[in-house]
């Protein structure tokens, strides 16, 4: 029991530092790449990879009518058009304010788990941890809000509907998909991902942007490997071991990874507010497992 909660702690750890790096990663490989492209790479990598993983372990395709079904929701839905969503809208959305805008995740996974999910508790002690760490965001990332948001009205839009369609998808995946392998679950969906977002850049992006230098190939392999078939089997573990809810905090814990890495690697200025709302965020997420660390009552009967 012990060994297991490690494993989880060291997971949900893992997937925080590692999705929090990947904005590092995607500035970088923007930097030769356009988004589409940039994207759509990242998820055929990953997909070839959890190919050959699948094969070394001798593990077959889940093939039945449900896991068909949800391959073609994720591939179309998490990936295609939720990725599509988000990296469109930072064109035109400051990325501290995008970080903010897809903080509705959490909460969109707890109101749509309330409904669809009667076994997922969400309790006093999520529902303030949740409020506090949206807010800590806010906070974090206030200097950035100075931007004209009538130019930047659909960009937005676009981001906030990235983090709603991401929470349902979790949560159908939550409930329907008990019974797949987190590399099964992620292969077929990834293919369609990066065949899709690479035609979709081929087609309708400046190719004359494109350079395949040394930023490019890095990005795109971490991406592929770390921030994909790494994570992704990671957080489809982890639901099966885990509230909900709870995972989807880490949507508030990644901007705090990215806003540190940029100080140590970009030189990049930490302010009081940065400092702030990160303890906001990160008391968020203590009371927001508060939970767990109470132990029922004894009940005792009267003889």
């Amino acid at each position: 029991m012990r060994s297991t909660t490690l494993k989880i702690v060291l997971a949900y750890v893992l997937l925080c530092l590692i999705w929090g790096s990947t904005w590092l990663a995607i500035r970088a490989g923007l930097e030769s790449l356009t988004p589409l492209i940039s994207s759509g790479l990242r998820f055929m990598i990953a997909s070839i990879g959890i190919y050959v993983i699948m094969r070394l372990r001798g593990m077959n395709l889940q093939v039945d009518s449900l896991a068909i079904k949800l391959y073609l929701i994720m591939g179309i839905f998490s990936f295609v058009i939720a990725f599509g969503l988000v990296y469109w809208g930072e064109q035109y959305v400051p990325s501290g304010l995008a970080s903010v805008l897809f903080g509705v995740y959490p909460f969109f996974v707890a109101i749509f788990s309330y409904f669809f999910i009667t076994e997922e508790r969400i309790d006093k002690f999520k529902t303030m941890g949740m409020i506090l760490g949206f807010v800590g965001i806010i906070v974090i990332f206030s200097d950035t809000f100075g931007a004209d948001l009538s130019l930047n009205v659909l960009g937005m839009i676009a981001i906030v509907l990235s983090g709603i369609i991401q929470a349902a998808n979790a949560v159908l995946i939550k409930k329907k998909g008990k019974d797949l392998n987190p590399l099964s679950m992620n292969f077929i969906p990834m293919l369609i991902a990066g065949f899709a977002l690479t035609i979709l850049g081929l087609l309708f992006e400046d190719l004359s942007k494109i350079k395949f230098d040394h930023k490019a190939i890095i990005s795109v392999l971490y991406l592929g490997i770390f921030g994909s078939i790494l994570t992704f089997t990671t957080f489809y573990w982890l639901m099966k071991k885990i509230n909900i809810v709870l995972l989807s905090l880490i949507t508030f814990i990644t901007p705090i990874v990215a806003l540190f890495l940029g100080w140590f690697i970009y030189n990049e200025q930490l302010t009081t507010e940065n400092i702030i709302g990160a303890a906001m965020v990160l008391f968020g997420l203590l009371i927001a497992n508060l939970q767990s660390f109470i132990k029922p009552k004894a009940v005792t009967k009267n003889i």
